[in-house]
Protein backbone atom coordinates (compact mmCIF):
# COMPACT_ATOMS: atom_id res chain seq x y z
CA UNK A 1 0.00 0.00 0.00
CA UNK A 2 1.47 3.72 -0.87
CA UNK A 3 0.28 7.04 0.02
CA UNK A 4 -1.94 8.73 -2.93
CA UNK A 5 0.41 11.47 -2.87
CA UNK A 6 3.61 9.80 -3.73
CA UNK A 7 2.08 7.61 -6.50
CA UNK A 8 0.82 10.79 -8.01
CA UNK A 9 3.94 12.10 -7.87
CA UNK A 10 6.02 9.17 -9.66
CA UNK A 11 2.95 9.21 -11.98
CA UNK A 12 3.83 13.47 -12.74
CA UNK A 13 7.31 12.37 -13.33
CA UNK A 14 6.82 9.44 -15.47
CA UNK A 15 4.05 11.58 -17.48
CA UNK A 16 6.38 14.64 -17.64
CA UNK A 17 9.14 12.20 -19.73
CA UNK A 18 6.44 10.68 -22.17
CA UNK A 19 5.36 13.91 -23.05
CA UNK A 20 9.07 15.33 -23.50
CA UNK A 21 9.17 12.31 -25.87
CA UNK A 22 6.30 13.00 -27.48
CA UNK A 23 4.39 9.50 -26.32
CA UNK A 24 0.99 9.07 -25.80
CA UNK A 25 0.17 7.41 -22.42
CA UNK A 26 -2.47 7.75 -19.39
CA UNK A 27 -2.59 6.12 -16.25
CA UNK A 28 -5.40 3.86 -14.15
CA UNK A 29 -5.67 1.38 -11.59
CA UNK A 30 -6.81 1.83 -7.96
CA UNK A 31 -4.83 5.38 -8.27
CA UNK A 32 -7.55 6.51 -9.68
CA UNK A 33 -10.13 5.95 -7.51
CA UNK A 34 -8.23 7.54 -5.04
CA UNK A 35 -7.10 10.40 -6.12
CA UNK A 36 -11.06 11.18 -7.72
CA UNK A 37 -12.12 10.24 -3.92
CA UNK A 38 -9.09 12.25 -1.90
CA UNK A 39 -8.38 8.83 -0.53
CA UNK A 40 -5.37 8.74 1.26
CA UNK A 41 -3.66 5.26 0.21
CA UNK A 42 -4.38 3.31 -2.94
CA UNK A 43 -1.91 0.17 -4.29
CA UNK A 44 -2.11 0.07 -8.22
CA UNK A 45 -1.00 2.32 -10.67
CA UNK A 46 -0.54 1.63 -14.49
CA UNK A 47 0.18 3.67 -17.52
CA UNK A 48 -0.75 2.40 -20.98
CA UNK A 49 1.56 3.80 -23.64
CA UNK A 50 0.34 3.98 -27.27
CA UNK A 51 2.56 2.58 -29.70
CA UNK A 52 4.00 4.83 -32.48
CA UNK A 53 6.94 3.90 -35.26
CA UNK A 54 7.89 1.34 -32.80
CA UNK A 55 6.67 -0.44 -29.80
CA UNK A 56 5.20 0.81 -26.57
CA UNK A 57 8.31 -0.90 -24.32
CA UNK A 58 10.96 0.81 -26.98
CA UNK A 59 9.11 4.04 -26.18
CA UNK A 60 9.40 3.86 -23.04
CA UNK A 61 12.30 2.86 -22.39
CA UNK A 62 14.20 5.14 -25.05
CA UNK A 63 12.26 8.30 -22.84
CA UNK A 64 13.67 7.37 -19.20
CA UNK A 65 17.01 6.75 -20.76
CA UNK A 66 19.69 8.62 -18.94
CA UNK A 67 17.21 9.50 -15.79
CA UNK A 68 18.47 8.86 -12.40
CA UNK A 69 14.82 9.10 -10.88
CA UNK A 70 13.61 6.34 -13.52
CA UNK A 71 14.72 3.27 -14.31
CA UNK A 72 12.99 0.43 -16.21
CA UNK A 73 12.96 -3.23 -15.92
CA UNK A 74 11.58 -5.75 -18.42
CA UNK A 75 10.10 -9.00 -17.95
CA UNK A 76 10.13 -10.62 -21.43
CA UNK A 77 8.84 -13.98 -19.94
CA UNK A 78 5.61 -12.38 -18.92
CA UNK A 79 6.08 -9.33 -21.88
CA UNK A 80 5.53 -6.62 -18.91
CA UNK A 81 7.70 -3.68 -18.59
CA UNK A 82 8.26 -2.15 -15.53
CA UNK A 83 8.93 1.70 -14.41
CA UNK A 84 10.28 2.45 -10.87
CA UNK A 85 10.84 5.57 -9.55
CA UNK A 86 13.39 6.05 -7.06
CA UNK A 87 12.85 8.77 -5.59
CA UNK A 88 11.02 7.64 -2.62
CA UNK A 89 12.00 4.35 -0.23
CA UNK A 90 10.09 2.36 -0.69
CA UNK A 91 10.30 3.32 -4.35
CA UNK A 92 7.34 3.33 -6.44
CA UNK A 93 6.70 0.64 -10.01
CA UNK A 94 4.40 1.34 -12.18
CA UNK A 95 3.27 -1.20 -14.66
CA UNK A 96 3.49 -0.30 -18.15
CA UNK A 97 0.89 -1.54 -20.32
CA UNK A 98 0.13 -1.11 -24.32
CA UNK A 99 -2.40 0.56 -25.28
CA UNK A 100 -5.27 -1.73 -26.81
CA UNK A 101 -4.07 -4.70 -24.87
CA UNK A 102 -5.58 -2.77 -21.37
CA UNK A 103 -7.75 0.25 -22.14
CA UNK A 104 -8.05 2.09 -25.55
CA UNK A 105 -6.22 1.77 -28.41
CA UNK A 106 -5.92 5.94 -28.95
CA UNK A 107 -5.25 7.97 -25.96
CA UNK A 108 -6.67 11.29 -26.51
CA UNK A 109 -9.39 13.96 -25.44
CA UNK A 110 -11.98 11.63 -25.82
CA UNK A 111 -10.20 8.58 -23.87
CA UNK A 112 -8.38 10.54 -21.15
CA UNK A 113 -8.66 13.10 -18.64
CA UNK A 114 -6.09 15.52 -16.69
CA UNK A 115 -6.24 15.72 -12.93
CA UNK A 116 -3.42 17.50 -11.20
CA UNK A 117 -1.25 17.49 -14.51
CA UNK A 118 -0.95 14.02 -15.17
CA UNK A 119 -3.59 12.13 -17.83
CA UNK A 120 -5.37 9.19 -16.40
CA UNK A 121 -8.37 7.12 -18.49
CA UNK A 122 -11.63 8.93 -18.54
CA UNK A 123 -13.73 7.10 -16.08
CA UNK A 124 -15.81 5.32 -18.95
CA UNK A 125 -12.54 3.88 -20.27
CA UNK A 126 -11.26 2.94 -16.50
CA UNK A 127 -14.33 0.80 -16.46
CA UNK A 128 -13.82 -1.06 -19.65
CA UNK A 129 -10.66 -1.63 -18.59
CA UNK A 130 -10.87 -2.51 -15.09
CA UNK A 131 -13.98 -4.54 -16.33
CA UNK A 132 -11.55 -6.80 -19.17
CA UNK A 133 -9.18 -7.31 -16.15
CA UNK A 134 -12.27 -8.43 -13.82
CA UNK A 135 -13.39 -10.57 -16.71
CA UNK A 136 -10.20 -12.59 -16.75
CA UNK A 137 -8.68 -12.71 -13.08
CA UNK A 138 -12.01 -12.37 -11.25
CA UNK A 139 -10.02 -10.49 -8.69
CA UNK A 140 -11.62 -8.80 -5.79
CA UNK A 141 -9.64 -5.53 -6.15
CA UNK A 142 -10.92 -5.26 -9.32
CA UNK A 143 -14.72 -5.98 -8.61
CA UNK A 144 -14.08 -2.88 -6.10
CA UNK A 145 -12.92 -0.65 -8.05
CA UNK A 146 -15.47 -0.99 -10.24
CA UNK A 147 -18.31 -0.74 -7.62
CA UNK A 148 -16.85 2.43 -6.18
CA UNK A 149 -16.45 3.97 -9.71
CA UNK A 150 -19.67 3.27 -11.02
CA UNK A 151 -21.59 4.21 -7.85
CA UNK A 152 -19.93 7.52 -7.80
CA UNK A 153 -19.51 8.61 -11.37
CA UNK A 154 -22.30 6.71 -13.37
CA UNK A 155 -23.68 9.39 -14.61
CA UNK A 156 -20.19 10.65 -16.40
CA UNK A 157 -19.91 6.97 -18.20
CA UNK A 158 -20.59 6.82 -21.63
CA UNK A 159 -22.52 3.10 -21.83
CA UNK A 160 -20.95 2.53 -25.23
CA UNK A 161 -17.64 1.87 -24.35
CA UNK A 162 -18.91 -0.92 -21.29
CA UNK A 163 -19.09 -4.42 -22.54
CA UNK A 164 -22.42 -5.04 -21.35
CA UNK A 165 -22.19 -9.17 -20.68
CA UNK A 166 -19.13 -8.98 -18.42
CA UNK A 167 -20.92 -5.74 -16.76
CA UNK A 168 -24.32 -7.90 -16.00
CA UNK A 169 -22.00 -10.97 -14.99
CA UNK A 170 -20.27 -8.13 -12.70
CA UNK A 171 -23.93 -7.28 -11.16
CA UNK A 172 -24.69 -10.36 -10.79
CA UNK A 173 -22.05 -11.64 -8.60
CA UNK A 174 -21.97 -8.42 -6.87
CA UNK A 175 -25.42 -6.82 -6.25
CA UNK A 176 -23.78 -3.33 -4.63
CA UNK A 177 -23.04 -2.34 -8.60
CA UNK A 178 -26.75 -3.26 -9.57
CA UNK A 179 -28.07 0.67 -8.75
CA UNK A 180 -25.74 2.27 -10.46
CA UNK A 181 -25.54 -0.26 -13.65
CA UNK A 182 -29.74 0.22 -13.64
CA UNK A 183 -29.51 4.39 -13.35
CA UNK A 184 -26.92 4.01 -16.33
CA UNK A 185 -28.98 2.20 -18.42
CA UNK A 186 -32.15 4.12 -17.59
CA UNK A 187 -30.04 7.28 -18.57
CA UNK A 188 -29.57 5.76 -21.97
CA UNK A 189 -32.78 4.59 -22.09
CA UNK A 190 -31.66 0.86 -22.34
CA UNK A 191 -33.37 -2.04 -20.27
Amino acid sequence: MHETRRLLEAAAALSQILRSAGVPHAFHGSVLNAVLSNAPYCDEIFCIVEAGSSHPFRRVRQACTGNSDITTTPTPWSNRLHVTYHRHIPPIEIEILPAGEEGPRRLDERTTMTISGVPFLTVSEFLRAKLKAWAIRASERDAQDIIYALSQYWDRVDINRIPEQEMNDLVSRYPAAAPAWRDLKKKYRMR
